[in-house]
Formats: structure tokens, sequence, C-alpha cells
């Protein structure tokens, strides 16, 4: 167990009155996609532990990578739906900031399933543990869960498992707001939106296929379309991104790189295999490593951000000049 250090400054007043802790785990990556397992830790304002829950879900299709969450058809062939659980999912979602690791992710497929099964969320912000521990400058060898459990001494029981990602984020994050709340720190809260618009997928399984993943790798041969905004020139510090600027990416990240990548060009960004002069940004979360990408950004001048501050440039990007 944590022994967490109590703040001597008062607790700060715009902070939450409670979280829920989500961690969920799914079929694959892409909008078609469902979830399979679900599990949700009640924080305090301060963290404290009150509640957890866990529900299995049937996807109505392929499970996706069971070699990563165990998730067989058979397991999953008595579970609820997502609209037989909704209701008491939400109960324990009511009133409380969404918080998970890589939030964009997890809150993307629970509003996908809220929408598919005709309802709403109840959240209205969500809180990303990554870009928390950015806030506080931990001193962490990337932003994976696995490091931020490490550096706070949580142990880590059923990797991928989403009640025990869920406890493991849970007991890393309760430190991580005492140490913001001591140090007056503004917590990244972002707004949650809902979806107005589902598709539903088939119930059918997807024979011959594993969802969005693949051993080794994901959606191979994936064609990208051409982005439709000309290249505004270099990302400048403390502004926002302009759609058509060119995005290389570099390096282990924490979310999928195909998701990322995905985002970026949902943004309306062009995203870039190589760096060339013509490079507006590089995203890497090792600035110091030596690959031919860094290398070249550094010869040109470009800009380099890391993945968490690229996250939340990504929530506001300006419109191509012109439109």
């Amino acid at each position: 167990m944590l022994e967490d250090r109590t703040t001597a400054a008062p607790w700060p007043a715009a902070y939450p009155s409670g979280y829920a802790v989500v961690d969920v785990e799914t079929t694959g990556l892409a909008r078609d996609d469902r979830i399979v397992s679900a599990a949700v830790y009640q924080l305090d304002a301060q963290g404290e532990v009150e509640d957890h829950w866990y529900t299995l879900v049937n996807p109505e299709r392929d499970p996706g990578p069971v070699w990563i969450h165990g998730l067989t058809t058979d397991v999953l062939e008595g579970a609820p739906l997502f609209p037989e659980i909704a209701e008491e999912f939400s109960a324990r979602l009511e009133g409380r900031v969404l918080v998970a690791h890589n939030a964009v992710f997890d809150w993307s497929m629970i509003a996908r399933e809220y929408a598919r099964a005709r309802r709403t969320a109840p959240v209205r912000q969500r809180l990303c543990t990554i870009a928390l521990a950015k806030e506080l400058r931990l001193p962490l060898p990337n932003h994976k869960l696995e490091s931020l459990a490490a550096h706070f001494g949580v142990v880590q029981q059923r990797a991928h498992h989403a009640l025990d990602d869920a406890r493991v984020l849970a007991e890393a994050f309760r430190p991580s707001l005492r140490a913001a709340a001591g140090d007056g720190v503004r917590l990244p809260l972002l707004e949650c939106r809902p979806l107005t618009e589902w598709q539903d997928s088939p119930a059918a399984p997807h024979i011959g296929r594993q969802g969005s993943y693949r051993p080794g790798g994901w959606r191979p041969n994936r064609k990208r379309p051409a982005c439709p905004y000309p290249n505004p020139g270099r990302y400048e510090a403390d502004k926002p991104l302009k759609q058509g600027m060119r995005v290389a990416f570099s390096g282990d990240t924490s979310i999928e790189r195909e998701l990322l990548e995905d985002r970026a060009i949902e943004a309306g960004l062009h995203v870039a295999t190589s760096v060339s002069r013509l490079t507006s940004l590089l995203v890497t979360n090792d600035p110091d490593a030596g690959t031919s990408k860094v290398v070249k950004a550094k010869s040109y001048g470009t800009p380099v951000l890391d993945e968490a501050a690229f996250g939340q440039l990504l929530r506001d990007v300006a419109p191509a000049t012109g439109t």
C-alpha cells in the first residue's frame, strides 16, 4: 500500500469533488471497435478509494486481440451487452471527472458505446494522467502506465485486465493528485463532448481477422487520404496547430501510433513518414534519441514536441487559411 504525502497547503477549492478512474479493454482501436470489459474506481476529492466496479461486455463481434486482454469469444458469449450495463456504468461516472491513462482513447470508446445505445454518458470533464505527469514534471522514462506505476511503487498484478489496470492507475493517481494540490498545480481538465452520431457494428463475428489489431502490426498496407489543406509552414511555440501542417512521429508513443496518426489526420494535419525541410513539427518522447528523424529535425531546425503536448494541441487545431 502506498503511503501518500499529506499536503501542507489547503486543498484547492477549484479541484473536483470526485473522480472516476476508468479503464476499458477493447476489440481494437478503430471507430467500429467495441468494449469487451470495463472497470471504474470511484475516488473522493483527495483521491481515496470509495468503491470499485468491473464488468465484462459482449461486443457482438470478434473479441480482437485475445493475446492482449485474454477475453475469448467463449468467455464473452454470456456477458451483458453494453446497453444492459449502461445504467450501472452511468451511476459510477455521474458527477465525477473521468480519469484515465490516455484519456482521449478511453473516453472515445465509452462515448461511442453510449451513442450506439442512444444514450449520453454523464461525464463533463476528463483528466489524462499522461498530461498530469507532464504538468508535475515527473522523471519518467516514457509515458506508459507501467512507468507511472513504477515511479510511485505500485505493483501491477494483471496487465491489460481492466480492473487491475484501473486499480494501478487509481493508486498512482492519488499521490499525483496530492502532489499537484500541494504545489498549486492547475489540473489539466478537458471537456468531454458526447457524440451525436453513431455507426452500428455488424452483430456477426468478423471471420478471419482480429478487429484492428494484428500481431506485430496494425492495419497493414493502409493507404491514408491526402491532406486537403496547404502546408502553412512551421509550428510556432505557444500558438495552435493549423490545418495542413506536416507532422512526423519518431520513437515509442503511449498511444498506439496509428491511433495518434488517425487523430492528427482527422484534425486536418498531414502525417509525414519522414522529416524534410517542409516538416512543420516532429513529435517524439525522446528528443535525445539518435534516430534519423530526430537528427534531421535538429539539422533543419524543425520544432520538436512530446506526445502529451501534441495531444493537448490536437484538441484545438486552427482552421486552414481561407477556410
